[in-house]
């Protein structure tokens, strides 16, 4: 963890960080988040859906990277606020060795994170970069630190490359840090879609607050961010629907929010 004092935290903007955890049923949020938050539900009911299952599509992910193709270190870029079964612990219940890398240069984010983010087994390692994701080339630099890099790496992006300053932007950021990557690495990513007239009115209605802007995307530029992997069946489909077995309770209907899983060969 960098040792950095927290910086000040203000609770008088939206921050969405704060407003997913709400949706989410978490606590760390304070009351403007709960208002728009609640504002975004009238003008978008499937906003909590999509928190929740994100948070899904997270869990299953690593658990196959980690179980199914012997993935033992994850650099999650953008973390955002720690809640129920972070990429650590489900990372290390399957490989208590384990290394994840946690990416963020949120003050919030920080503030938890120095708090909540450690090791649940004693073979594994937790850390935290604090790097902005439009700065790959700091992140790249500051993982190698505590990943080897010479050993294949699954690298996440959930949810959070809808901030990037444009189509290019994400793309830049994410092939910055793949390239970096060994042969046998993954790439495991997220982002809000067009799909929903409703949830590109919401992300508009946001910018309107004060809160960083976010940009939902067509599907067919989330699957141009795999372009040159190897994906994983079932390809790149709605996160409610990438490899939901019987066993798995909850929504499973498609939403705006498309993601998948690739391998780098």
């Amino acid at each position: 963890m960098s040792d950095k004092p927290a910086p000040m935290v203000s609770a008088d903007i939206p921050h969405s960080a704060r407003i997913w955890n709400y949706w989410m049923g978490g606590k760390d949020n304070y009351e403007i988040d709960r208002i728009v938050g609640d504002k975004s539900l009238e003008i978008d009911p499937d906003i909590a859906t999509m928190a929740v299952q994100s948070r899904q599509f997270l869990i299953r992910a690593a658990r196959y990277v980690a179980t199914e193709c012997g993935i033992r270190q994850f650099l999650d870029i953008g973390t955002g606020l720690p809640t129920m079964q972070n990429t650590h612990a489900v990372a290390q219940g399957v490989a208590p060795e384990s290394k994840v890398v946690y990416v963020d240069n949120d003050p919030t984010v920080l503030a938890h994170a120095r708090a909540l983010l450690t090791n649940t087994t004693d073979e594994g390692v937790t850390d935290y970069v604090d790097a902005d994701f439009n700065n790959p080339e700091q992140i790249v630099t500051d993982a190698r630190n505590i990943l080897n890099f010479t050993k294949p790496v699954a690298v996440m992006f959930m949810g959070v490359l809808g901030h990037a300053q444009s189509y290019e932007g994400m793309r830049r950021i994410v092939s910055t840090v793949m390239d970096a990557v060994p042969l046998g690495s993954y790439l495991i990513f997220w982002d809000g879609t067009t799909d929903s007239q409703a949830y590109v009115t919401l992300c508009e209605e946001y910018t309107k607050t004060g809160g960083a802007p976010y940009t939902p995307r067509p599907r067919d530029q989330i699957r141009s961010v795999f372009d040159g992997l190897e994906l994983v069946d079932p390809g790149v489909v709605s996160i409610t629907k990438w490899r939901v077995d019987d066993t798995n309770v909850g929504e499973t209907r498609p939403i705006s929010a498309y993601g998948g899983v690739a391998r780098k060969p």
